[in-house]
Parts: C-alpha cells; sequence; structure tokens
C-alpha cells in the first residue's frame, strides 16, 4: 500500500463525512481517541447554552423546566442503543471506577461466592476496585473460561485489553459464565462507540464505561453502568445516596432505593458535563455501527501491514485476526517513550503505555487511512534518523 492506495480508500469510505463533525486541527495526526475523543463541532454550542441561559438565566429552575434531573438516565438510555442493552438499564454518572465499585460490590452480594476471576490484561485500576471489595484471582486471558470453577462467583473482565489490543470473545465467554453459574462484569472503555457490542444478546449480567474515549464525551465526562434488567431488584447500590433514593425530595431518615437502574444514583448529576456528552452522542444518531468495526478493522490491518513492511524493528502487539482485537493498534519498543514523544512533537499524536508500548487508537469517526499511512512513515523516520533520541524526549511527563 503506499499514499494513493489510502486516498482511494478514504475517498470511497462511506463514513468520510463524519470527519467534518469534529473539531480536526490542521496539520495534526490525532490516534489518540482511545484515550480521549476528539472535540465534536455541536458541543461548544450546547455548553454555551446550558452555562449561559439554563445556568445563567433560568438557574435552579433548569432542574424542572430543562430537566436536569434526569440527565443520568436520558443520556443512558442514548449510550443503551450503543451497547446493545434495553432502554432504562443504563446510567450516565461518575467515573468508571466508582461504577465498577457499585457493581462489584452488589455482584458480590448477588453471586454464590465472593470470589472474583479477572485477567491479567484487566486494567490496573480495575483490579485495584476488585480487590478492595473481594477476593480476586488473576489468570492468563486464555485461561479464563476453563478457570470458571465453583468457586468463582463472578468474572470481571475488560473486553479491549489496554496494552495489546487483544479483544475478549463476550459472547463466548459470558455464555461459558452463565452455564457455570458465575456473574459477569464487563468493562467496556474501549469498545463503546468503537464497535459493536450486544449486552443483551450476549445474556451479560453488568457492564461499566466511559465517556471520553470512543463516545467523544471530552476530558472527564461521565462514566455509564449497565444492570440487566433481570438483576434490577437485586441490585443494591453499597453507596446510599441521595438521589439513588425512591423520593430524594421527601427527606426521609431512613434509605428506600429507587425503582430500576435510579437505585445505582447517588449524588447531584454533574450537569455540564452530561450536557457535553449528550451532545456528542448526537453525532451517532445516523451511523451504523457495523459499518464502524468495517472501517476500525480496515484501519488498524493497514497500520499492522504498514509496521511490517516499513518498521520492522517494532514489535506488534495487537492480534493479526480483526475478530480478536479492538480498534487500536499496540507496538513494542524498548524506547517507546521517547519515541512517542518525538512522534508527538512531529504531529503524531498517539500515546505510551508502561513499561514499553506505544499505543495508536482509531477513531473510525473522524481517522482516515490517510492518516495511518502518514503516522507509520512518521515512525519509520523518528527511528531511522533517531531524532527520538533528542534531549527532553526521555523526560517524563505526569501524563504519558
Amino acid at each position: 500500500m503506499n499514499r494513493a492506495d489510502c486516498e482511494r480508500l478514504d475517498a470511497r469510505d462511506p463514513l468520510r463525512h463524519l470527519r467534518e463533525r469534529f473539531v480536526v486541527p490542521e496539520g495534526l495526526i490525532y490516534l489518540d481517541g482511545n484515550s480521549l475523543g476528539m472535540l465534536p463541532r455541536n458541543v461548544a454550542g450546547r455548553l454555551a447554552e446550558v452555562v449561559e441561559k439554563q445556568w445563567g438565566e433560568d438557574l435552579i429552575r433548569s432542574w424542572n423546566l430543562h430537566g436536569w434531573v434526569d440527565l443520568p438516565h436520558r443520556v443512558g438510555d442514548r449510550i443503551a442503543r450503543l451497547i446493545g442493552a434495553e432502554p432504562g438499564s443504563v446510567l450516565a454518572c461518575d467515573s468508571t471506577s466508582v461504577n465498577l465499585f457499585k457493581l462489584a460490590s452488589a455482584s458480590v452480594r448477588m453471586a454464590r461466592s465472593p470470589v472474583v476471576l479477572t485477567d491479567s490484561g484487566n486494567f490496573p485500576s480495575d483490579r485495584y476496585v476488585l480487590s478492595s471489595v473481594a477476593e480476586v484471582r488473576v489468570v492468563e486471558p486464555e485461561r479464563v473460561v476453563e478457570s470458571l470453577s465453583e468457586e468463582i462467583g463472578v468474572v470481571a473482565l475488560t473486553q479491549v485489553d489496554y496494552r495489546t489490543g487483544r479483544r475478549h470473545d463476550m459472547a463466548a465467554v459470558t455464555a461459558a459464565a452463565r452455564a457455570a453459574g458465575v456473574l459477569t462484569i464487563w468493562d467496556l472503555a474501549h469498545s463503546a462507540g468503537a464497535f459493536e457490542v450486544r449486552l443483551e444478546d450476549c445474556g451479560a449480567d453488568l457492564a461499566v464505561g466511559c465517556g471520553y474515549k470512543y463516545l467523544n464525551g471530552g476530558p472527564g465526562a461521565p462514566a455509564f453502568l449497565y444492570v440487566a434488567p433481570r438483576h434490577m431488584e437485586a441490585f443494591e447500590n453499597p453507596i446510599p445516596g441521595w438521589f439513588g433514593h425512591a423520593d430524594p425530595f421527601e427527606f426521609s431518615s431512613e434509605f428506600r432505593p429507587a425503582t430500576g437502574i435510579g437505585r445505582a444514583r447517588i449524588g447531584t448529576p454533574h450537569v455540564l458535563s452530561l450536557a457535553a456528552l449528550d451532545a456528542a452522542l448526537d453525532l451517532f444518531d445516523d451511523v451504523d455501527l457495523a459499518a464502524i468495526r468495517v472501517k476500525s478493522e480496515s484501519l488498524t490491518g493497514l497500520m499492522i501491514d504498514l509496521v511490517d513492511v516499513h518498521v520492522p524493528e517494532v514489535e506488534v502487539l495487537t492480534p493479526r485476526d480483526p475478530d480478536r482485537r479492538g480498534s487500536q493498534v499496540n507496538l513494542r519498543h524498548p524506547d517507546g517513550y521517547p519515541i512517542v514523544q518525538s512522534l508527538i512533537a512531529d504531529g503524531v499524536v498517539g500515546d505510551f503505555r508502561a513499561p514499553d508500548v506505544l499505543r495508536f487508537g482509531m477513531a473510525p469517526m473522524y481517522t482516515s487511512h490517510v492518516d495511518v499511512f502518514d503516522a507509520v512513515m512518521a515512525l519509520r523516520s523518528t527511528l531511522a534518523d533517531g531524532r527520538w533520541r533528542r534531549p527532553g524526549f526521555s523526560t517524563r511527563r505526569a501524563v504519558t
């Protein structure tokens, strides 16, 4: 493949018009949508309206007048469509870690055993949270299904491994867990908005995810959680907060949980963040997630092929089988950090994950095949001339 071939692929891309819906800085190749999605053009106007009109003029009346109080439910229902969940089963609120704590605590109470199974590729903070509420057993990703013994009550996994891009077969793992009498918690941080997720069809029990990656909700955007309707009555929120009460403005001294997914709420909704995420979700209204996945496979496959030919000195960590990977390509090099910093200085933005992983996320709504080609050529160039060795590139910053 050469650059002209990539231009032809982009010209035939049925999703190419979606790029115009984002603020794309001139001269920048952005391959970090799996960490922070680009800014949708409609978000600034929505936030201005919420700040200037709803907050500035209508003030506290906006809780009723503009439905601020129901934002977690309304945004949750919009996310539900993207992850194959039923209306009323998803809530947009809090952070991924807080939501995982809620689900892990509740599932351990519902399960036959307080032992949680996870894999060695799970995100570290997920493992921190799980370990705070239960005994956790860690196995290699390939051994999850065979480890579903009678001693296990819950299996908690991130669908796409943040360091390798490997993707669990959600349907197969969930089916095996259900057959073994084990509850499932899925972390969809690198899944939601990147490809089709079918929680209901798979029979998943619980799930969490974040709003700032492929959903483009902005830095620190609210996360979301899913509880299958069959578990709703048994679900006990370990943090019984004000807005999780059946009637928050009753101000009762006794806690009565709300019905349905509302019982997963804790405190006052983050209105500005929810408004930004709500606006960002507008972009998915006319988008076929199956087409998103087709383009994702094309972009990630292209990068792997180009790296094989042009940058053989790096190791490809991401599975070559498209059915086994998410929407990112991860490479390994012992000098990964300064190489990533060199690329960023040249206008190619990816990120680094310790100890030696260069990570490039493909967001099919705005990433082009030419972006991928140019990024690989930049990687080849910085390795060839050694400019990644320049002073300063090896100095670790707070965020990598």
